[in-house]
């Protein structure tokens, strides 16, 4: 039941936000302003979380409220974690930019990933809730593929110290 009323409110807020870029869309073309920038995108994905429940997020370069201020992209980044084998995967398309535009940095619990290849131009800060291994990081691009690879650590205990009630 619950599932079912979540998805729709997905759904109806979606749908919304479709209608509203449409008209944005419209008022731009009108400006001329499609003409001499773009092209835009802007959609959700839509993923099952841990817990079953839907995990949804928005990507691209344009918000359905906002015309965008750059030329700078956000690639559509996937995160999936594999508890059995304990690695963490970052996906990210990013396609017309070549292996030696792509340059990754690892911070703290952040990626942040930047690519450019003559006008195309990416950038994500990809936040890590997982605790990984810095050093065990792997990357490879392939066909506008960048597939980042992480050894998640374990979980560290707890430190105290048991004390004795008399």
């Amino acid at each position: 039941m619950y599932f079912d009323e979540e998805i729709d409110r997905l759904y109806k807020r979606m749908s919304r936000s479709f209608m509203n870029l449409d008209e944005i869309f419209d008022e731009a073309n009108n400006s001329g302003y499609i003409q001499s920038y773009g092209p835009f995108y802007y959609g959700y994905t839509m993923t099952a979380g841990p817990d079953g429940m839907p995990v949804v997020k928005e990507y691209g370069n344009v918000k359905p409220e906002l015309l965008p201020t750059s030329d700078i992209r956000e690639p559509l980044v996937d995160t999936l974690v594999d508890e059995k084998e304990k690695v963490l995967t970052l996906v990210a398309e990013m396609p017309g930019v070549e292996k030696k535009d792509v340059k990754v940095v690892v911070e703290d619990k952040t990626v942040c990933i930047d690519a450019e290849h003559g006008k195309k131009k990416y950038h994500a800060q990809v936040p890590i809730k997982q605790k990984v291994n810095k050093d065990s990081a792997k990357a490879s691009y392939t066909n506008g593929i960048l597939e980042l690879k992480f050894k998640l650590e374990e979980p560290e205990k707890p430190k105290g110290k048991t004390v004795e009630v008399q």
